[in-house]
């Protein structure tokens, strides 16, 4: 089993930045990627940021040049650096990581909100 916890969540106004973690704990051995997506009040989850084992990166357009993700894979760790953030940024983001063994999990969600 793999537990995924997030930290880091809060309230910013417009322009202002934050740093999101995740630490993933469990039986891993590696994994596939890790992530962040986002799901603002009725609207779908949505990707932001993805990290691949390769070192490969994804962002979501609307995040570029604003948000940096990035890994520590020998510790299991996540995190996400935001800046520049916009009132259309707030919403619940949730940590995703893919293991070695296939499984996808996801971790409670931290909230972000940004005031214009």
């Amino acid at each position: 089993q793999v537990h995924l916890v997030e930290s880091g969540g809060g309230s910013v106004q417009a322009g202002g930045s934050l740093r999101l973690s995740c630490v993933a704990s469990g039986t891993i051995f590696s994994t596939n990627y890790m992530a962040w997506y986002r799901q603002a009040p009725d609207k779908q989850r949505e990707l932001v940021a993805i990290i691949f084992r390769s070192g490969a990166i994804d962002y979501r357009d609307s995040v570029k040049g604003r948000f940096t993700i990035s890994s520590d894979n020998a510790k299991n760790t996540v995190s996400l650096e935001m800046n520049s953030l916009r009132p259309e940024d707030t919403g619940v983001y949730y940590c995703n990581v893919r293991i070695d063994s296939g499984g996808v999990y996801w971790g409670q969600g931290t909230q972000v909100t940004i005031s214009s």
